[in-house]
């Protein structure tokens, strides 16, 4: 039976980046899908991507067809819409995107690298020899035939899902199943309003806890009259449906009477700093199946196609010299953590604070601006954060009765600096990894406890 250097399971924007990064290296390269081929790209998304992304992996702006509008900044609502911070710099300037046209390009793009694509495929689980992954079995979605597939390294690409990672045995290293509260599930719709917004290059994000509980709504215009309009929630407790959500308190705007519903979706988000490990032997996870996400707003897009580009880099270096372990392919981790991973890590102690605030919390927040502009513009990009806490705020909240939430805040932005910190300095090696994941579980479990108190 043929071995392939590299099967990709999963043909979204991590998959179709590292696909093209090992093919251009000269691996022979195996690209799945379930998906028919001008399937691919079609996907509930939110459609913004930093334009540094862009720029980090040498990738053409989108243009023509595919960019649907540019973006400028953003602009964040509290809860009460008394207040707004209007966000605009450098790490905020992107686009809005046709997200199949790039997904399309994207294919493109590895195919005329040379990678091979095989779509309509189901993945049914990974075959695990000896300790290693070596490979797959697929079922053909036409013809219902059942077939191996091997490879030297196996990619799990395959998104929220992780087909792959979630049916390897606990020994190969992966946490084979996320915590519901570490996941949102969303609900959008591409609608046609009657006006073009009065800011079209600002995508605007509203925080509301009894709206989107652990979540944010959010309108991000797209090309003409067009926007795309959806709603997230925490997937803990009973939590309500995002849909019905989206249709009681936002659709039911003024902004949106007489708008016109081009087509809507769903589906599940994780919100959560990366996985602690993303390689074993013989295989690479990747992507939303990785975590590789903003745990503040889920857009996962850009980190994907970082993790993307990092694991072809490094799985053509290891394959150079006849090496797939975990120890081979361990720079993926160090090399993903020192350059997102270490951001996300802070991003996610900053999610877990602000869920366990109130609406009042927040409407106080912002209205009496705890963190100025510059510094939430910093803290959203993965910096310190800031708090502004001058003797007049002070004297303010001990009036309001919220110093307590000054107090905590600050703690917070302690704790961010220790997450990144520890992600900076993530080991060398897998034999540093069990102590360096018990100092990361006793700082977010320290996170939870203290945010709810």
């Amino acid at each position: 039976m043929k071995k392939y250097d590299v099967l990709v399971v999963g043909a979204g924007t991590a998959g179709c980046i590292t696909a093209k990064t090992g093919a251009k290296a000269g691996l022979e390269v195996f690209l799945i899908d379930r998906k028919g081929r001008k399937e691919i790209g079609n996907k509930v998304c939110g459609d913004a991507i930093g334009k540094h992304h862009f720029d980090n992996l040498a990738l053409p702006y989108p243009r023509g067809e595919e960019l649907e509008r540019d973006i400028s900044g953003v602009k964040i609502y509290s809860p009460d819409l008394k207040s707004a911070f209007r966000l605009v710099g450098e790490g905020l300037t992107g686009f809005m995107v046709n997200r199949y046209l790039f997904g399309q390009r994207l294919l493109k793009d590895a195919i005329d690298a040379g990678a091979t694509l095989l779509d309509s495929t189901h993945v049914l689980e990974p075959i695990v020899e000896d300790g290693f992954v070596g490979g797959i079995s697929a079922e053909d979605l036409k013809t219902g035939s059942k077939t191996e597939l091997r490879g030297e390294v196996t990619i799990d690409a395959s998104g929220f899902s992780a087909a792959i990672r979630r049916k390897l045995p606990t020994e190969i290293g992966f946490d084979q199943a996320i915590a519901k509260e570490d996941h949102v599930i969303c609900y959008r719709e591409i609608r046609e309003l009657r006006d073009v917004m009065e800011e079209p290059d600002f995508i605007e994000m509203y925080l509301d806890l009894d709206v989107a509980p652990g979540g944010y709504c959010w309108i991000f215009p797209e090309r003409g009259k067009k926007v795309n309009v959806g709603l997230g929630v925490a997937a803990v407790g009973n939590f309500p449906n995002p849909k019905d959500q989206l249709y009681k308190y936002v659709l039911s705007s003024p902004l949106f009477a007489k708008s016109i519903n081009v087509h809507g979706g769903g589906g599940y988000d994780p919100t959560r700093r990366p996985l602690d490990s993303f390689v074993g032997n013989g295989i690479v996870v990747i992507g939303d199946a990785a975590c590789q996400v903003n745990p503040i707003d889920g857009g996962g897009i850009g980190p994907s196609m970082m993790g993307g580009k990092i694991a072809g880099e490094v799985i053509s270096e290891a394959l150079e010299n006849g090496k797939t372990d975990r120890e081979s392919l361990w720079p993926i981790n160090i090399r993903y953590m020192r350059t997102y991973g270490y951001r996300h890590a802070g991003l996610d102690v900053f999610r877990i604070f602000l869920q366990g605030l109130t609406n009042e919390d927040l409407n106080y927040g912002m209205g009496y601006r705890l963190m100025k502009e510059e510094d939430v513009l910093k803290a959203g990009l993965g910096g310190d954060i800031r708090v502004n806490v001058t003797d007049a705020t002070q004297r303010i909240f001990r009036g309001l009765g919220r110093i307590s939430l000054l107090r905590r805040l600050y703690s917070t932005a302690k704790m961010v600096k220790r997450a990144k910190r520890l992600y900076r300095e993530y080991p060398e090696s897998p034999s540093g990894l069990p102590e360096w994941k018990a100092m990361v579980q006793q700082l977010f479990k320290e996170a939870k406890d203290y945010s709810q108190r």
